[in-house]
């Protein structure tokens, strides 16, 4: 991948970062993300499809509820909004192709800065996805997907497509539009739907029903669109309790993929997982991923982490070994992921004010993800993992716990065989045994 320099170079003294081995000292190479490395049939490039976070990495300034900016962007300071943009997709594309990311996501916000005009935005749109398109050509990196920004704007106080006022609403659809056009015009292999307001703050004023059924038909419209200009890839949802909002219609995965079954979406949509987000549902990031792949509905990942000590959304790299090769464990039994790849949602923190921390903080994340795959694969072929958990369901394999299976067993024959066989054994399910087997091969 050739490195992209616009006018200006904006991380000094970086050169590409490359693979050097576990050996290897250097802060600024890989020590096990080797793109090409096969593992269980499929290289490390291709099992992962990385991809930059567009907002967090080039937009995200430190402030927080209690303070302002502390990072301060040299591609955030000329007057216009195209060359505004235009510097910090400079900036980007040298972090992009010196990290060797294949794959970069946006907000539409993300790209250039939007005003309250709808048509002035549309052009500006265009402007910069023209630009975007040179880059793209002339570096080889990709989008894994795009979407809209449906929750900063105030106009979206009270939602988005759940909005009760039509036209916020229609506001929301022009915007989706045009994220949509752009998306198809950089060639992006899915599109992203994040309720991040699509929800409410109180019951007392809310039609949840007709809010939920607002939802649907926005969605179907704009997958109808999407599909009538030409576009092939995957529609994501990806799911969030709350915050900003008290509760949000996309709660967790169950809860989406029940949404996406009752309104007919299925066949079009799959999950975007994010660990942080299911952390905040009381779920661990495990359990999002296999109700995603038990479903046939795993799609993307967004990587990140949370702090056990804070109750938010802290959007920190991943860097938890036992729990990433726990969820690659389950992502190389459903086959991978559909479609999505694995974008790094996550920011480096408010007192990181280096530019190089942006490249550790990528670096740390890719390496902990190829060597937890490396650990996974090594679990399922050279461990007794697999047939422990198997074993535990032999009852079901032959005799009436077959016939149970295959429905073919009435309650009454459930009494009968229990009183056949009296009181059942207990039978250890031997999860310390089976940890142990995780952290043996960490």
């Amino acid at each position: 991948m050739e490195i992209l320099l616009g006018n200006q170079t904006y991380f000094k003294n970086i050169g590409q970062v490359k693979y050097e081995g576990q050996d290897s000292d250097n802060p600024l190479a890989f020590r096990w993300y080797d793109a090409s490395r096969v593992v269980a049939g499929k290289t490390m490039a291709e099992h992962f499809k990385f991809a930059c976070a567009y907002w967090h990495s080039f937009n995200a300034n430190g402030a927080d509820p209690f303070g302002g900016p502390t990072l301060f962007f040299p591609w955030d300071k000329k007057t216009t909004i195209l060359e505004r943009a235009k510097d910090k997709m400079d900036a980007a594309f040298e972090f992009i192709t010196k990290m060797q990311l294949p794959y970069y996501c946006f907000h539409d916000v993300d790209l250039i800065d939007h005003t309250d005009n709808i048509e002035e935005n549309e052009r500006h749109m265009a402007q910069i996805v023209e630009y975007a398109t040179e880059k793209q050509q002339q570096s080889g990196v990709k989008l894994l997907w795009g979407t809209a920004n449906l929750f900063s704007h105030h106009r979206y106080m009270n939602g988005a497509a759940t909005n009760p006022d039509f036209h916020v609403l229609s506001h929301a659809g022009a915007q989706v539009k045009a994220a949509i056009d752009a998306t198809i015009a950089l060639d992006g292999e899915n599109y992203v739907f994040w309720g991040g307001r699509e929800g409410y703050m109180s019951l007392l004023n809310t039609n949840m029903k007709r809010e939920q059924e607002h939802l649907a038909r926005f969605l179907h419209m704009a997958k109808d669109y999407a599909r009538q200009q030409g576009f092939t890839g995957t529609f994501l949802i990806e799911p969030k309790p709350c915050e900003p909002t008290k509760h949000q219609y996309d709660y967790d995965a169950a809860t989406v993929i029940g949404f996406l079954r009752q309104f007919d979406l299925l066949a079009d949509f799959k999950l975007n997982l994010e660990v942080n987000h299911a952390t905040l549902a009381g779920h661990t990031f495990q359990h999002e991923l296999q109700v995603a792949a038990d479903a046939g509905l795993l799609g993307s990942i967004d990587a990140n982490r949370g702090d056990y000590q804070n109750g938010w959304d802290t959007d920190q790299f991943p860097n938890n070994l036992n729990e990433l090769a726990e969820a690659l464990l389950i992502i190389l039994e459903a086959g991978g992921l559909k479609g999505g790849g694995v974008n790094f949602d996550a920011k480096i923190r408010r007192n990181s004010t280096d530019p190089v921390d942006l490249f550790h903080a990528h670096i740390g994340g890719m390496d902990n993800f190829a060597r937890a795959l490396i650990i996974a694969d090594s679990i399922l072929e050279h461990s007794d993992y697999k047939k422990m958990r198997s074993e535990r369901y032999n009852s079901f394999n032959s005799g009436k716990g077959a016939e149970f299976e295959n429905g073919n067993l009435r309650l009454e024959d459930l009494r009968n065989y229990a009183v056949q066989h009296g009181e059942p054994a207990l039978i250890s399910g031997k999860q310390e045994y089976i940890e142990n087997i995780i952290n043996r091969f960490i």
